[in-house]
Order: C-alpha cells, then structure tokens, then sequence
C-alpha cells in the first residue's frame, strides 16, 4: 500500500471502527452458535458444547486481535482506548485541566500568532515571479537613480541581468470620473510589468512607446473610480487635466513598488529619451538577475560599469549597490520580529515547564493507580504511551484554545504595528499556519510529557511506585526534576522581563524626545494645483496666500503657514549647495540639505523655535535679495564657532542661480525618522522660489498646509476642506491628518516590539510565580511528615519557615542568575534597535531582579507559612 493508500485505510478505520467490531463480533458469535448447535446434534451437553466451541476458537478476544494485526489497525484501537482513558482523566479533574489548557494556549497562540507576522513578512515570497531573482540597483542601497545613469547600466549589464527598469514617483490630480482627488502613482519604463513577472487581470500592460499616454491602474483604484466595471479598459482618465486611457487592471494582490512608494494605485509611462544626458537622481532601478540567487556575477559587472563610468564623470556612479528586493522590502524589521520570536518561545518553554509541574504532581498522585496496572501486567512502554497520549490530548486542546485566540489576536496585531511593519496586512492564520500550530501542539506534549513518563524508566519501577505508601515522601529524584523546572521558568522569566524593560525604557526615551516642533495642535494637508485653473503662477500664488488668510479666519486657528514636505510625513528633498568664499568640493562631495520650502508663518505655526536672527516673512519677495534660514545642524557643520546669520549660500534653482543670504538659524527637526540624529535643512521663501512659483509639474504643483488650533485638530478637517473647495473646487485636498499622528506612526515600531514583548513578559511572569507557588506547595505537601517530626522535637514555625523558604529561593535564585546569564548572552538581538539605552542597562537588570524575587518570595512564604500549621499530631497518628 502507498502511504495515501494507508493513511485513507486507517482513516476509514478510525471512522468505521465501532461499526466494523460490531460486525466482527456478531460474526464471531454466529461461528460460536453454528458449532455449538453442531455439537448439540451430536449428543453433546449445551454447556459442554459451548464451551468445546470457545475452545476451539481459541478465545474470542484474542481472534479479534489477530483480526485487527491483519487488518493493521490494532493500534488505533489501542489510541482509541488510550484517548478515551485520557479524555475521562481530564473530566475527572477539571481545575487542574482548565488550568493546563490555558497555559498551553496562551503558550500556543502567542507562538501561533507571531509565527503568522514572521511567515508574512519573512518567509513568504514577494507577488513576483521568481521573487529570488529579482535586486534593487541603487547608490547606497536606497539613493535614487539619474536617468543617465540608468540608461548606461541597462545597456552595459545585459550579461548579468536578463532585465532592467526604472520607475519615477508621481502624484497626478485625477478627473474625469468622479471627484477629482490626488493619488500616488509610477512612472515606469515599459519593461517593468514584464520583469516583475505579473500581467493585468484585465485588458494589458504598458505598450513600448514611452510616450504613449496609457496608465494601468490598481484594483482598488478600478473599483473606487469605475465601480468595477470591465469596460474600464479603454476608458479615458484626465491626470494633471491630460487625457490617458486606462489599458490595464492589475489582480487585487498586486503592490508595487513593494518597499517604496506602497501606496502606488496607478502606472504611467516614463519617458526618458528627452532625459538621457539628466544627472537628477529620481529613478529606482529594478533588475532580473539572469543567474537565480547568485548576486555575484551581477555586483561585478555593475562594479566594472561604474568604475568606468566613475572615471569618465567623477561623482556620478558612487556607492552603487545590487541588493536583493525582499532584503529592502523586510528591510529594518527582520531583527525585531527575530526578537519577537525569541520571545514568544520562551513563553512557550515557560508554559511547558508549567504543564511539565502539574503533570508530575498528577503523576504522584497516580502512583497507586500506575503499581495496580503494572501489577497486571502493563509494561513500562505501555505506561508510558498512555501517559503521552495524555499530554498530547492536553497539547491539542490548548492547540484549539490557542489557534482561536490567535485569530482574535490579528487585529491586534495589525493595529499594533500600523505601517512599521511590511506587509501586516497579509497576516492570517492560513494552512500553513495552523500546520505550524498542530506540529507545535504534538511537540509540546512530546516536551512536558517527558517529566512524568521518566519516572516509569527509573531501574526499581516496583520500589518508586511503591514509595507513596502511608507516610512516605517524594524522592529526591522527582523533587530535583521539579526544582530544576521551577528554576528553568524563573530563568526564562527573568530574560523575558529584561527584554521587556529595555523595550519600554527605548520607548519611553523616543516619546521624551524633543522633536524641535510641537505637533500635538497642528492639522496639515496637501492641496495640489497641478493641472486645474490655478496652476499658472499667477493663480497659484495667489491662490496659496488667500486659503492661508481664509485658514487663518477659522474659529480656533491661531497661526496657518504652508510647506513643500511637513517633517516625518512628507517626501525628502536633498540638493547640494554651495558656500560662498569657499572652493568647490570634489564632484559628488558636496554639502547637501533638506530643501524646505515655506511661506510667511510657518515656524510659528509648527512651534519651531528660533536660535538666532529671524524667521521667513512678507518681504521676501521675488524683487527681494534671496535669503534662507537654516536648522542648528547645518549651521554648525559649516560654521563651527562663527555667528552663522549674513553668511551665503546657493542651492539650485534657487534664487535664479544666485546666493541667498542665511537671515535666522532653528532648532532641529526631525527628517526622515524619529532616532535619527539631526541632518542639514534649509528653508528657503516660497514667495522668492520662481521653480516652485511656475512649474508645473505635480511634485511641485502641490503645497502642504499646517494650521495650529486651539482644540483637537482633527475637528477642523471638514471646515479646512470646505475653504478649499470654495476658493477652486478642482482643486484637489489629500493626507489630511493630526501631525501628533505622525509622531505615533513614527514610534510605532518601538511600540510594537514593547507591546509584544511586555503582553509575554507578562504571561511568563505570572506563569514563573505561579510555578513558585506550586512547586513550594508541593514541597511542603509531599514533606508533611518530615515537617510534623521537625515540630514534634523541637523545632520552632520560624525555623520550619526559614527551612523551606531557603529552599525555594535558593531554586529561585539559581532561575535569576541562569536568567541574567541568558539575557546577557541575548542582549546582541536588542543592540541594534533600543534608543537610549545599552542592551545591558544595569538599572533594567537589577530592577528585574528585585521585582522578579520579591514576588517569588511572597510566592514562598504563603505555602511556607501553612507548613508551620502542621499539627504533629495529626500528622504522626497516620503513620
């Protein structure tokens, strides 16, 4: 038989069983009667005959036996017997059931969940064919592209890559079919469908002709804008007021870029012929490795290309880096989810040794009843697979418990770790999860089942189950065993609380952190001109200043400015500058700063503090000398011990290629993440910006405007969209948010991993206590006649105290020295994600300590306290 063949035969015995021995014996009984009425014929006694006929079967139970040998199912019919027994086991002690199903399933389901987030976001491929083959080429792993670059690279590397493609964030203004509205949105090259190894649910990708004006967009888009229709493809759709025609809708899975622009509903075409010599850097170059998980040909003939290139245009082909696309995607959360699961397998261990602790009273318990059997003839073996049998039906129970807590768990999970973690979104207990969680339920009842079936191993089976006669204690071998697992729990415990107080002492020193702005009043909102009325620079100044003077009349707005990229949520633009009075730096060494650009009010309106000189305002007109004010960190990187204000500097396209005189210096803020150490930032006067007065182009045709209210900020959402729509209606509004949401959003990460990490901390402490508790219970328990001799000669309650209280710390702190040693050896996966503090901070260690042997203390003193009640007595008069 092929093992499917055997596994549907022992299936269909499993299900057919009862039936099928309810047939076996009738059949059994209908040979009995047709050779006893045979004998009876023939003169022989009915009794007598009867009995001649049973002997001559040989036995019936023993024929079903064999029946079942040749069938070769006899041991489902022990299981079945085995699980039965169990099952009535577990009714007849119900507390001590419930109590070690909930272990398990809080052990379980924690597991379950967690291994849920690590299949998601690490294991399971990218929605690209071949997701393996596929690398991200760019400098430094992230820095964007020049189309120059980008061209030469396809060209030279064709034997290393079988593809290569580009793509361009861009946020088009979309009309045409509904209200008009800002999406996020790519301009890709025409391979990139084709390379990523996807095509459109509907209709086709992008054509060849990177000026053809065709877009494929999302599901979600298709949905929002066409209701889902089929006869989407072929549609036209006006971006920035231009007419495109929808070719394409992508399957409902389908993001891209995975690790950069997420939120990308629609794909455009990208031309670049009119770009080929550009050395602006905006691409994100995408490439199929020809060689399938080999990044070594494909890294040398970049470095060959770009040594060369480097040499003819020096600065222009730094750092440049072949990283695999799922590394990028997992990016930095790889090593917090690994710390995650560390975690939650410890919490799991904890619950084991917990269940392993009540399974080995339970054992002690059913000494009596295990020496009966055994005196029957049951076999060590035999004892034993009942015993496991039992610890795997307790497994699968807290296996159920615990899958439906997962599940309860996921939005959760999902909340809790918002957009910090990649990919959240496809959690979900699937088959491969609940695979995992049944595997994992069989192995932890293999675990904690160990410690009670060692006993029946021990070379005197007869002296050790004898031992709980009248008066005896527990041997030293089980005691040592319970000690042993009590120390395991507080020592995994201690680690697990470590873990837990450097996360919260991280969090708590980001949230501390001084942005340099105060968030907590301040609404913004990105308002796009691109493509509509007001997109001249006539209108578009115009425009911008009257919806500032309208917000500004809003009831509980104190201040209202605008921004290009509001810090933490916006895009980051860095261009080089130059320094007058000082030689021009190498090519590709040049200073470079965040380029901001505000209008009158904004440091106001954001809380920014001033350090020196004075803010941007109303004279700083195109007709005035250009002027920028810079942040803390720029000012002294370049002008270390030099008073900063009058000195000059000029930053492309700014103010038409001349010097801008630095008139004021504030406080840091933020760039681009929340524990990042302060970069360079200079905001330059929107009123002076002609680039940003005139172009036309979306990622300048739009401005992000903050208001600062008295009150909640969200609250003033629907009147900031109502000034909008009636200064221009097709006008589009978007990202409108709370910017004390930005600073959650930025934090999130932390608070996720001290989220997870303290919810298991918290079960294994409680777990660890309770194993404290039990443990000294038992102890006191199984030595009520020692104890009773002790007070019968002499000693006193505080000596009996002491006595047995020295006994559980001393497990306990044989636990807490194992657990620090552990956490110490741990402390590497926690280096590179705490902020403000060392993964040994000797104030979290020794805290955990004390608070952690406080309890087990207390958790001591209540068992020992009722060993000094003994009344010797009582306890003598039973010998």
């Amino acid at each position: 038989m092929t093992i499917w063949s055997r596994l549907a035969h022992w299936w269909r015995q499993l299900a057919q069983g009862r039936r099928q021995d309810r047939e076996l014996d009738a059949e059994l009984q209908a040979w009995v009667d047709l050779a006893t009425d045979e004998r009876v014929r023939a003169g022989a006694p009915r009794d007598k005959a009867r009995r001649a006929a049973l002997l001559e079967a040989g036995g019936l139970e023993q024929v079903k036996e064999e029946v079942r040998a040749a069938r070769g199912t006899a041991f489902l019919d022990v299981l079945r017997q085995d699980v039965r027994f169990g099952a009535r086991q577990a009714l007849r002690v119900p507390g001590f059931t419930a109590a070690a199903v909930l272990a398990l399933a809080l052990g379980i389901g924690a597991t379950a969940a967690t291994f849920s987030v690590v299949d998601a976001v690490l294991l399971q491929p990218l929605d690209y064919a071949d997701d393996d083959e596929l690398v991200v080429v760019m400098h430094d792993r992230t820095d964007p592209v020049s189309p120059r670059n980008f061209l030469a690279w396809q060209r030279e590397t064709a034997d290393a890559f079988a593809a290569m493609a580009a793509a361009e964030w861009w946020m088009p203004n979309v009309s045409g079919a509904g209200d008009p509205e800002k999406i996020y949105a790519l301009r890709v090259t025409p391979g990139m469908f084709p390379l990523l190894g996807v095509s459109p649910a509907l209709g086709r990708a992008l054509a060849a002709d990177e000026l053809a004006r065709e877009v494929v967009i999302s599901h979600g888009l298709w949905l929002r804008r066409f209701g889902g229709e089929a006869s989407a493809v072929g549609r036209e759709i006006r971006l920035d007021g231009e007419a495109y025609t929808v070719v394409g809708v992508m399957p409902e899975r389908f993001a891209f870029a995975p690790f950069w622009a997420t939120q990308a509903e629609l794909w455009g075409p990208l031309p670049l012929a009119a770009r080929a010599t550009s050395g602006g850097q905006s691409l994100r170059v995408f490439a199929r490795l020809r060689d399938a998980g080999d990044l070594a040909p494909a890294r040398e003939a970049m470095r060959a290309v770009t040594t060369e290139l480097e040499r003819l245009d020096p600065g222009s082909n730094r750092d440049v880096t072949v990283t695999p696309l799922k590394a990028l995607v997992v990016g930095d959360v790889r090593q917090p989810i690994v710390v995650v699961f560390v975690a939650v397998g410890l919490v799991l261990l904890v619950a084991c040794a917990n269940v392993a602790h009540m399974l080995l009273a339970r054992a002690t318990a059913r000494e009596r009843e295990i020496a009966v059997r055994a005196a029957l003839g049951a076999g060590r073996r035999r004892l034993a697979r009942q015993f496991v049998t039992e610890s795997l039906l307790l497994a699968l129970l807290g296996a159920a418990l615990g899958v439906g807590l997962a599940q309860a768990s996921m939005g959760l999970l999902q909340r809790l770790a918002g957009s910090s973690v990649p990919r959240i979104d496809q959690v979900a207990l699937d088959a491969r999860v609940l695979a995992f969680a049944a595997g994992l339920s069989v192995l932890t009842g293999l675990l904690f089942g160990l410690a009670p079936v060692a006993k029946l191993f021990r070379p005197d089976l007869a002296t050790s189950l004898g031992s709980e006669g009248r008066g005896a204690s527990v041997g030293r071998r089980t005691r040592r065993t319970r000690g042993l697992l009590m120390a395991s729990e507080v020592a995994m415990a201690v680690a697990l609380l470590i873990g837990a107080g450097l996360t919260l002492r991280s969090f708590a020193g980001l949230r501390a952190v001084d942005p340099g702005w105060d968030p907590h009043p301040v609404l913004s909102m990105a308002v796009s001109v691109s493509g509509t009325a007001e997109s001249p620079e006539g209108r578009r100044v115009a425009f911008y200043q009257r919806l500032i003077e309208r917000m500004r009349a809003l009831p509980g707005v104190t201040h209202a400015s605008a921004i290009n990229h509001v810090p933490l949520a916006g895009d980051i633009w860095t261009f080089p500058f130059e320094i007058e009075g000082r030689p021009a730096p190498p090519p590709g060494e040049e200073p470079r700063a965040a380029y901001r650009v505000v209008f009158p009010g904004y440091f106001e309106t954001m809380g920014l503090r001033l350090v020196g000189g004075r803010a941007i305002d109303e004279r700083d007109t195109l007709d005035a000398p250009g002027v920028v004010v810079v942040n803390q960190h720029l000012a002294e990187t370049h002008w270390p011990g030099e008073d900063p204000i009058g000195k000059r500097v000029s930053f492309p396209r700014f103010p038409r290629g001349g010097w801008a005189a630095v008139v004021g210096v504030v406080e840091n803020a933020f760039v681009y993440d929340w524990a990042a150490p302060p970069a360079s930032e200079a905001y330059l006067p929107f009123l002076q910006n002609g680039w940003f007065r005139q172009n036309p182009e979306p990622h300048t045709a739009y401005m992000t405007f903050v208001a600062r209210v008295d009150g909640d900020p969200a609250a003033l959402e629907p009147s900031m969209r109502a000034v909008v729509r009636s200064l221009a209606p097709d006008v589009t509004v978007s990202d409108v948010l709370p910017l004390r949401l930005v600073v959650t959003r930025a934090t999130s990460g932390a608070r996720f991993l001290m989220s997870l990490l303290g919810a298991f901390a918290g079960i294994a402490f409680v777990l660890a206590a309770v194993g404290v508790y039990g443990v000294t219970s038992y102890d006191v328990a199984s030595r009520r006649r020692e104890i009773g001799i002790r007070l019968a000669m002499g000693a006193t309650p505080r000596q009996v105290l002491r006595q047995v209280v020295a006994r559980g710390m001393a497990l306990v702190g044989l636990g807490l020295v194992a657990g620090l040693a552990a956490a110490y050896a741990l402390s590497g996966l926690l280096a590179g994600i705490l902020y403000g503090v060392t993964p040994t901070d000797p104030t979290v260690f020794g805290g955990v300590v004390l608070a952690l042997g406080a309890v087990a203390l207390l958790a001591s003193l209540i068992p020992s306290w009722r060993a000094t009640r003994v009344n010797p007595a009582a306890v003598l008069g039973k010998c």
